[in-house]
């Protein structure tokens, strides 16, 4: 297409006539060639610019008012836990037994609301004083509700107060209590002044006050439970405090290597000797398919078979893909004897190698009566404080929970008044002391008077505020602390300091404690893997055959 003619002068304006005219069939050729591009490029057209229209202000929407109820069944998305089939959060109802077990169950709820009776609240005035645990709890969780109550409108309390209000993130649900009298409809027979019944009474109203919604009663109280089921009331447990459902599933410190162990886990493999503490070992650096299933400290073993040696190690180190495993010493031998004791077996010989490891903290044994538990820790605090002197003494504490009736009080000082709970440590000293023949009864008796000398019996009741230094701490009877009191305990430690949990998860005899929810097996799990822990489950009796068979079939 020829161009029109160029300007005469700055700013001149071209006429029409100086645009010259096209040719017709240069034009329909060039549109003939045109049309086939445009379509295969399938480009949609432009659509006509349409003029904007301006508002000057924009209407202001009113906002809905939503009722408290609408507010309390509003479904959240994010939760952990399962919503109710048709999608509705649930009310649970709390037990005072909760509260007071757990003072911050109130946050452990996720998404859904939780409901305190006014009865509730009168059980937590009533167990308020005195310097037990549970009231320690009752006044936290008054302390708490305080917080949460304080700057809420009236009008507020009724709607719900968002439980994360306090900074606790995963509590995304509200908190609700009994502001009106409750129409409660109880089965004849059940007295209205028991406490018990009025929650349940609380829980049936609820049923009918919001027909669509699930409410739930939580209670540790297995009879009001089974009571709330009686009824037609769903209840259930309190069970966000256990670390395990399956105790079966509990971290036994020990693994058993397949028999192809070394073939699939040969290439690549590195081994060296290094001399720790006077005692040479062997270690070993491979990968493998068993290595993302080891844990730091994890024992590993290999029975002998067809000839074959066999092989106990300890898993030393773990980076990503590859694993350090490290021979063991064997204790089992009389000249590694450990004041006088020797393992009798497999598990006794991984417990000895981790209460004597300096560079092991903190070790967790677990096994049933008469596995060796207290005789084995109280060896190598022996060996370790009066040979070695890596520690300057040994302190024994324990739960004191009696087993039948309590005796009453009892006289003279915290070690006097400790020393009836200690009979099992008076036992296994006697059996140690005896071990050395050739000292004769004078030598036994001054190194009894050396052993008494350093080993101090305190109450856990005193724990609070203390720090050990360089020293050889012994609980035994863990099973029955809780899991805030271990953490107390365990954060008595000062440096140069290891310390021993014993206990059997099967004898459990404070309430409200379960296998699941024990101290021990709190710490446990987690402690599990820890560069400077280690734990052995005992297995196999040792006491005598009587004890063994007793522990089988009673």
């Amino acid at each position: 297409m020829p161009l029109p003619k160029l300007p005469t002068k700055p700013a001149a304006l071209l006429s029409p006539q100086d645009y010259p005219k096209a040719d017709k069939d240069k034009i329909v050729k060039a549109l003939t060639l045109i049309e086939p591009t445009a379509r295969q490029s399938h480009t949609a057209p432009a659509p006509a610019p349409v003029r904007a229209k301006i508002i000057d202000k924009a209407p202001a929407e009113k906002p809905r008012a939503v009722s408290a109820q609408t507010v309390a069944l509003a479904p959240k998305s994010g939760a952990r836990r399962p919503l109710d089939k048709s999608g509705i959060k649930k009310l649970f109802v709390l037990d005072t037994n909760v509260l007071m077990h757990d003072p911050t169950s109130l946050f452990r709820f996720e998404e859904h609301d939780v409901y305190l009776p006014m009865m509730t609240l009168e059980e937590l005035d009533d167990h308020k004083k005195g310097m037990s645990e549970v009231a320690r709890s009752a006044r936290q969780v008054s302390r708490s509700l305080d917080a949460l109550v304080s700057g809420v409108e009236e009008n507020a309390i009724d709607e719900g107060i968002p439980l994360s209000k306090l900074g606790n993130k995963d509590a995304k649900g509200r908190l609700f209590f009994q502001t009106k009298l409750q129409n409660m409809t109880l089965p004849e027979g059940l007295p209205m002044g028991k406490a018990d019944n009025q929650i349940l009474g609380v829980v049936r109203a609820l049923e009918a006050q919001y027909p669509g919604r699930p409410i739930v009663l939580v209670s540790k109280d297995i009879n009001m439970r089974i009571k709330a089921r009686a009824m037609g009331l769903p209840a259930e447990e309190y069970l966000n405090d256990h670390v395990l459902e399956d105790t079966d599933l509990l971290y036994s410190g020990i693994m058993q290597l397949p028999d192809d162990f070394w073939i699939k886990h040969a290439k690549g493999m590195e081994s060296w000797q290094e001399n720790k503490h006077g005692t040479g070992y062997t270690f070993y650096r491979l990968s493998g398919p068993v290595v993302p299933t080891m844990l730091v400290n994890q024992f590993v073993y290999m029975e002998p078979r067809n000839g074959e040696a066999s092989f106990y190690g300890q898993v030393r180190q773990i980076n990503g893909k590859t694993a350090v495993l490290q021979t063991l010493r064997d204790y089992a031998h009389m000249k590694n004897s450990v004041w006088g004791v020797t393992a009798r077996n497999r598990e006794q010989n991984f417990a000895l190698n981790l209460l004597m490891d300096p560079e092991c903290d903190f070790v967790t044994l677990l096994g049933q009566a008469g596995t060796g538990k207290t005789l084995l820790a109280l060896a190598a605090g022996l060996a370790q404080v009066l040979e070695t002197k890596l520690y300057s003494e040994i302190i024994v504490t324990r739960v004191t929970v009696p087993v039948g009736e309590d005796i009453g009080f009892l006289p003279g000082t915290e070690e006097e008044k400790m020393s009836p709970w200690m009979g099992a440590f008076d036992d296994n000293l006697e059996v140690l002391n005896k071990s050395d023949n050739d000292a004769g009864e004078w030598g036994r008796a001054a190194t009894q008077d050396l052993i008494r000398s350093r080993i101090k019996i305190k109450s856990l009741n005193f724990m609070r505020g203390r720090t050990f230094v360089n020293k050889f701490l012994i609980i035994d009877e863990a099973q029955n602390l809780t899991p805030k009191q271990m953490k107390t305990l365990v954060t008595r430690a000062g440096p140069g300091t290891k310390i021993i949990c014993l206990g059997n998860i099967a004898q459990i005899d404070t309430p409200y404690l379960t296998e699941g929810s024990s101290g021990l097996t709190y710490v446990v799990d987690r402690f599990k893997g820890w560069g400077h822990s280690g734990h052995v489950t005992l297995a196999r009796g040792e006491r005598s055959r009587l004890a063994d068979h007793a522990s089988e079939v009673l």
